[in-house]
């Protein structure tokens, strides 16, 4: 949408003459454009995302997740995912401007096989025990409420040896890799290399659900509840203030029953996944009833706001880390 002179917009776009507009075909046959023509597109006054609200039933994506795995084998599909697509931004794979995010499935007795990527990834683990992911020789069980990370250019495989399947939600910076024309990757000579280092051996890269929840309800009981965030606790190396993945935060918070959070955004969209509880949330002017398992998301700069019917989890991630380090991170409470 164009903004004409006298909108009132931080820079109205000038009247387009005739004159200036056999001036700017001239220019397009160059392979120029006049600023002043495209300046309120590009430096605008307030976030302005192509994203929308948007929310996954748990209990519409599982049987679908289902079907797929009757129809094509982990090791076949590389990884059998069901891509979480923004409806603003469909066909390129993302859930926000910066983030992919997906649903994986691993059946009992299979074998995603070890590849490697530039992409930072995470995975918040939401169904079955006994399944692992192994990175750079090390191997962690997955657990439900699990938060993994698998780093930058780092060999990694998934492995479910239990008899339920594994299911679990997937996070990574493609697109922001992608934006930097920054993307390699290659498969391992080994579908599964061999475990070489226990997890004492490596910086962690399981957070497991009891200790985070431990972490969350002490500090229910001993901080103060933030309006909008209930309490909330964000993932950070051991002994560090620093993220796990540089580019992507993730956080844990729980709603005491009966909450009641007022208005908040940021400039991070931010995607959640349920993790205990059921609730709802106002996203801009949607009202998301979810229940355990549900993941929805919410634009960068847009109003969201919580409400718990018990005790409520959302587990939480978004791009804040490298906005921050930028300097482009805000936000605000209403």
């Amino acid at each position: 949408m164009t903004r004409e002179a006298g909108s009132g917009d931080f820079h109205a776009r000038p009247e387009i003459t005739p004159e200036r507009q056999e001036f700017y075909k001239r220019l397009d046959r160059k392979n120029t454009t006049p600023l002043w023509d495209v300046f309120s597109n590009l430096v605008m006054p307030q976030p302005q995302s192509a994203c929308q609200p948007a929310f996954w039933k748990y209990g519409e994506i599982r049987p679908l997740l289902m079907e797929a795995g009757s129809l094509i084998t982990a090791r076949e599909a590389e990884r059998r995912v069901l891509v979480l697509e923004n409806p603003g931004i469909r066909g390129v794979s993302q859930i926000t401007q910066s983030l992919y995010a997906g649903v994986q499935l691993v059946m009992p007795g299979e074998i995603a096989p070890s590849h490697r990527h530039v992409a930072s990834a995470l995975r918040f683990v939401i169904e079955g025990g006994g399944a692992y992911t192994s990175v750079d020789g090390a191997r962690t069980e997955m657990h439900p409420g699990d938060f993994i990370i698998t780093p930058s250019w780092t060999f990694h495989d998934h492995g479910n040896p239990g008899d339920a399947p594994a299911i679990w939600l997937d996070g990574l910076d493609v697109p922001i890799v992608n934006m930097f024309d920054a993307s390699f990757a290659e498969r391992c000579a080994e579908v599964t290399p061999p475990v070489t280092k226990s997890e004492e051996d490596v910086p962690i890269f399981n957070y497991t659900y009891s200790s985070s929840r431990e972490a969350i309800h002490q500090l229910s009981r001993n901080g103060a509840v933030h309006p909008a965030h209930g309490f909330r606790m964000q993932y950070r190396k051991p002994s560090s203030v620093e993220s796990p993945i540089p580019t992507i935060g993730a956080f844990l918070q729980l709603l005491p029953a009966g909450f009641r959070g007022t208005d908040y955004r940021g400039t991070d969209a931010t995607v959640y996944c349920v993790t205990e509880g059921r609730g709802r949330s106002r996203v801009g002017g949607n009202t998301f009833e979810w229940g355990e398992h549900d993941i929805f998301v919410v634009p960068s700069w847009c109003f969201v706001s919580h409400e718990a019917d018990n005790d409520a989890v959302l587990f939480s991630f978004s791009d804040r880390p490298a906005q921050q380090a930028l300097k482009l991170w805000r936000e605000e409470v209403r």
